[in-house]
């Protein structure tokens, strides 16, 4: 049986990339994961595929698993020789009730560890453009919490009226009216700057800004609910100058993804550094193909003056290619006596990272586009088209009629994933997503299969003409088309449907 060990993690104030390396390697490593409601969802995707998952659910309203349930949890699976990972919002010992847990397991004799994170009473304020400490403004911040029953909190609120210097109450939303009373009752001005933090460093942060004296008035009429840090102090008016975050360009915009789950990232990713809030819905999945024993086939009589040329007709071509190539033992020069095409830039760029510089590169990213680029007579040739094993036929039979001789190889098929479409549904349908985005005809064509042609966002944004053309065949007008049909040109024709070029 494996030591007993527990890893208490900071998930940090929401933001999922704020956790910190070593946190997400002791994710990675856990057997078992206690988490709870602050720590931000994506972060499991951070979990071995066997690793337990236990949600230890303590929110307001609904208390979950009480501390002392969670601390005989956590010290149960341990000593049934698991690696355990708490994974807490915030840092564990600031208002976490980390140290509890802590000790639970040194009298348990349980090993573990403390691994810090960022707390939101820092994290919130920085992502709403307030320091918490300036400069000539501020030399001192107090954290506090206001969790607690005002009354018999413990709480020295006449001193903290008094002390001056930037004060954050955290989890403080119930408590408003009590807090800021006392705290003006003790002396601090009630026309002080207030700024309350809700859902800081997530994407649907919210800032409501207010004076200690209205504030209680100002947070009912905003709605404001937890989690919420509530910084106030002068250093709040510095917010009119470097708020930065409402400042990105898709910030406020709720954007659907429709790649396949493997690809989906690299595009949510893009999205995310512009401020957009990210839905990943995706509808294909690329599987292995049929029959690959016929592009290993393929590729071994690469070197033997076989072909004349090799296109690629999309960047998981290539990379299955490379993945086929490997095992096989080859590199990349085994393409030395041939000459190779690519169906524009992200497949000329995927090759490139492959060690194979393409030939020819169609400007416009269509089986058209490299049409063009290639000689209009093949006579004698012989190509090597890597495709899917579904799609247009636009570029084989365009070839054939210039008298080229081209064997089809399917390097992978893409397949419609089975998705639940009733939270995306009704989000569509009350205006909470923005956008959607079609970066291959096959996606188009599931979504219509599924969603229909009506439930679309507002902006419907397609990376290239085929694909916009599909869609307009399906009964959806795109918004917007990529200029350059790439990811990167998808992520830049929604700032243009957004006004923000």
């Amino acid at each position: 049986m494996a030591e007993p060990f527990v890893s208490l993690i900071g998930a940090g104030p929401g933001d999922p990339e704020l956790l910190t390396l070593k946190g997400a390697r002791r994710l990675r490593e856990a057997n078992v994961i206690v988490y709870d409601r602050l720590a931000a969802p994506e972060l499991l995707a951070h979990a071995h595929p066997d690793a337990e998952l236990i949600n230890a659910g303590k929110e307001p309203g609904n208390p979950g698993l009480g501390q002392d349930e969670i601390n005989r949890l956590i010290v149960q699976k341990a000593l049934e020789g698991k690696r355990v990972a708490r994974l807490k919002g915030g840092d564990p010992f600031v208002f976490g009730r980390g140290g509890e847990e802590a000790l639970a397991c040194a009298e348990a004799g349980v090993a573990f560890e403390v691994i810090p994170g960022i707390t939101s009473g820092i994290a919130a304020p920085a992502y709403a453009g307030i320091p918490v400490t300036h400069r000539g403004i501020s030399t001192s911040v107090t954290l506090v919490t206001g969790h607690e029953d005002f009354e018999s909190s413990g709480v020295d609120w006449e001193s903290l009226g008094r002390l001056g210097g930037t004060l954050v109450l955290m989890m403080s939303v119930g408590s408003l009216p009590e807090i800021c009373s006392a705290l003006v009752g003790a002396g601090r001005d009630p026309k002080t700057p207030v700024a309350a933090i809700e859902w800081g460093t997530r994407p649907e942060q919210r800032v409501v800004m207010a004076t200690l004296e209205n504030l209680p008035r100002e947070a009912s009429r905003f709605k404001l609910k937890a989690p919420a840090a509530v910084v106030v102090g002068e250093v709040t008016a510095l917010r009119e100058q470097i708020a930065w975050v409402e400042r990105l360009p898709l910030w406020g915009k709720r954007v659907l993804v429709t790649r396949a789950r493997e690809q989906a990232s690299a595009l949510a990713v893009l999205l995310e550094d512009l401020g957009a809030d990210v839905v990943t819905f995706p509808l294909i999945s690329i599987e292995e193909a049929s029959s690959p024993e016929s592009l290993t086939d393929a590729l071994e009589r690469l070197g033997g003056g076989g072909f004349s040329w090799v296109l690629f007709a999309s960047t998981n071509g290539v990379e299955r290619t490379r993945t086929a190539m490997a095992a096989l033992a080859m590199d990349s020069r085994a393409f030395a006596g041939v000459k190779v095409g690519a169906i524009g830039p992200a497949t000329a760029d995927a090759l490139e990272r492959s060690g194979i510089t393409p030939d020819i590169t169609a400007s416009v990213s269509t089986s058209e586009g490299l049409l063009a680029e290639l000689p209009e007579s093949g006579r004698g040739e012989v190509v090597l088209l890597i495709r899917a094993e579904e799609g247009r036929r636009v570029l084989p039979d365009g070839l054939r009629e210039r008298g080229f001789d081209v064997e089809e190889v399917a390097a992978y098929r893409t397949v419609f994933a089975e998705s639940d479409t009733s939270a995306i549904r009704a989000q569509i349908e009350v205006g909470e997503i923005d956008a959607v985005t079609f970066a291959s005809s096959s996606t188009v064509l599931n979504y219509v299969d599924l969603m229909g042609d009506k439930c679309v966002p507002g902006v419907v944004a397609c990376i290239g003409p085929a694909t916009a053309a599909t869609a307009r065949d399906l009964g959806i007008e795109p918004t917007v088309v990529a200029q350059s049909h790439t990811i990167e040109g998808l992520v830049d024709a929604l700032r243009s449907a957004f006004g923000n070029v």
